[in-house]
């Protein structure tokens, strides 16, 4: 299929912006359908006020005070930890991770 530049209205701003033949066939190959609705600069705005610090969730996700199962060293994880399960420090985890694999 050929693309042709167009002309849209953001949606915010309403200020004009061009959507381009190769962002129309890149939205194709990604599968969306409907055209952007916002004009790069308020789209910027819009993903920079979600996104807050560009951390997206991590530099506000509560962190829960551990002691790693397997070296004993004092750690904080991302979750409550529970009695029933073993909590590991990042180094513990990764060794973990890899002997679960093989």
């Amino acid at each position: 299929m050929d693309y042709v530049d167009k002309t849209l209205e953001c949606s915010d701003c309403g200020a004009s912006f061009t959507f381009s033949a190769g962002e129309q066939e890149l939205f194709a190959t990604r599968g969306f359908t409907n055209e952007p609705k916002r004009c790069p600069e308020c789209r910027a705005t819009r993903k920079q006020q979600r996104d807050g610090d560009g951390y997206g969730d991590q530099r506000r996700r509560e962190m829960y005070p551990a002691v790693c199962a397997s070296c004993g060293k004092d750690t904080q994880v991302p979750f409550q930890p529970r009695q029933d399960r073993p909590v590991y420090c990042s180094e513990c985890y990764s060794k973990v991770r890899l002997e679960t694999r093989i």
